[in-house]
């Protein structure tokens, strides 16, 4: 077969591969390839390694062991005050100090037992001053409500200073023969005994008590001393004396004997240097000013919200707990002699008719006020005499002076008045009742008669609503108000002393002259 003729492009890539051929073969490339590979591998050829034996290693000595540091709290363990060690600082006198002060550490408002009042204590300076005026009130003739005059009217005197006050209760008339379903009252109107223009704020009178928000405060039910009782949300009970101004330190005492929100306060009506104290970490406890001591007369899973006193029995302390249960404790046995549920939700009220005190009110978060006959409650199922249902959560349902009428406040922007026979005439007054996360919710509170209402609004001022208006008639306002007050008390001795209480610690007293 005849050889193929070459193309013109072939002829010219054989012309090239031979021209490069003789350009490699000129500079001899292959030559020093060929010597590179042979050393390569020579160097990876097992048999011409050489290992050298190296001696065997001995350890060191170490006097001391390495020893990783973990700190107690990362270990889960609690800190341990032993451990201190007074050689190991360069001054073994303040090691010692800081040891002795680690081991006077207060004890916790949570122990199981009685707490000492000087262990509790949170303020500056010594409260010596204020133990030594609770034990006088039991060496000086019980002046004020305690001495009780039925079927007397208000007896309102002139002393020897500005004070209105008052020595016996309203008319009261009970018919207890004709209680049908237990609730017939005789309604009686009464004229205003406070002149509502001569109220005023005086800057004497403020003063910030307590850190916090407070969650209940109350008057000592005493004509000849003034002094506040305050609760707040940390489980803090402060005491101030108004009349104390001038004297050593400020009359402002704070004590921390529970550990979460105060939920009531109350005076024993037969000894008033003992203070019940209830709160949401399910403690109840006796302040004794006797024995200096916070003493725990109950305790309970689930959180105390509201704390109340029977009238006629100082010995029973009415108490609600967990969602909607009410509880009796008698001090006579120091145990539980009652439990009922009542509600769906939690209690935040007690309050006892002074006029039938057989006759209860409660108020829950579950938008019912309910009214009871506690002679007729059964254990298995307790029947209501009365429901009054809300469009949202009823906040606080007190009676009046006289036992007449009845006013709720919910938070359904609405002050209800339950009055009339049987409370059978109902009626509704609007007001903003939303106070947000950060303020107590207001409690409508009566004066020292059936004629007005007061409570809190949000521009810092107190609101006047008569009941038989219906309607509020007057704002209490003065430019020493500087927060919105949220929980009140009328002193229970004196006309026109009002105590209004913030969220920001402070307490407000508005007098009349």
């Amino acid at each position: 077969m005849a050889t193929q003729k070459l193309t013109e492009y072939e002829i010219k890539r054989l012309e090239n591969i031979r021209r490069n051929d003789e350009m490699l073969a000129a500079l001899q490339l292959h030559a020093k390839a060929s010597l590179l590979s042979n050393a390569t591998k020579r160097s990876r050829d097992g048999s011409a390694k050489s290992y050298k034996v190296s001696p065997e290693k001995k350890p060191k000595k170490s006097e001391t062991p390495i020893v990783i540091r973990r700190s107690l709290r990362t270990r889960g363990m609690p800190p341990d005050s032993n451990c201190l060690d007074a050689d190991s600082n360069e001054n073994s006198d303040k090691a010692t100090l800081n040891q002795t002060s680690i081991n006077r550490e207060k004890p916790s408002p949570c122990v199981m037992g009685p707490l000492k009042m000087k262990d509790a204590y949170d303020g500056t300076g010594s409260d010596r001053e204020f133990i030594d005026t609770l034990l006088s009130f039991e060496r000086k003739p019980k002046l004020g409500v305690g001495v009780k005059e039925e079927f007397d009217c208000f007896k309102v005197a002139k002393e020897e200073g500005h004070d209105r006050v008052l020595c016996g209760p309203v008319k009261r008339k009970v018919e207890s023969d004709n209680l049908n379903c237990g609730i017939k009252i005789e309604k009686r109107e009464l004229e205003g005994c406070v002149d509502l223009g001569s109220m005023s704020l005086e800057p004497e009178n403020i003063a910030r008590i307590m850190p916090g928000r407070i969650m209940t405060v109350r008057f000592f039910p005493r004509n000849d001393v003034n002094i506040v009782a305050a609760g707040n949300k940390l489980g803090n009970v402060a005491f101030w004396n108004v009349d104390s101004k001038g004297e050593t330190g400020n009359g402002i005492f704070l004590y921390r004997p529970h550990t979460g929100p105060i939920s009531g306060i109350l005076f024993q009506q037969s000894c008033l240097s003992k203070v019940f104290t209830s709160c949401y970490d399910g403690y109840l406890r006796l302040m004794d000013a006797e024995k200096e001591v916070f003493d725990l007369v109950h305790s309970c899973d689930d959180a105390i919200f509201s704390l109340s006193q029977h009238p006629n029995d100082v010995k029973s302390l009415y108490f609600g707990e967990g969602r909607g249960g009410l509880s009796v404790w008698d001090d006579r046995t120091g145990s539980v002699s009652s439990q009922w549920t009542l509600h769906e939700d939690r209690i935040n009220t007690i309050d006892f008719n002074p006029q039938n005190p057989n006759i209860m009110a409660t108020s829950s978060s579950d938008a019912t006020v309910c009214l009871w006959d506690l002679r007729k409650v059964d254990a298995g199922k307790p029947k209501s005499l009365k429901i009054v249902n809300h469009e949202r959560a009823v906040h606080s349902a007190y009676f009046s002076p006289s036992g007449s009428s009845l006013a709720s406040t919910s938070f359904d922007d609405t002050v209800g008045i339950l009055s009339g026979v049987n409370f059978e005439d109902a009626s509704r007054v609007h007001h903003c009742n939303q106070t947000g996360r950060w303020i107590s919710s207001f409690r409508a509170t009566w004066g020292w008669d059936d004629s007005f209402v007061y409570v809190g609004n949000m521009k810092r001022g107190v609101d006047i609503i008569s009941p038989a208006q219906r309607r509020v008639i007057r704002t209490l306002q003065s430019p020493h108000m500087t927060a919105i007050p949220c929980r009140f008390h009328a002193h229970p001795c004196r006309v026109g002393m009002l105590a209004g209480a913030t969220g920001g610690g402070q307490v407000y007293i508005w007098t009349s002259s």
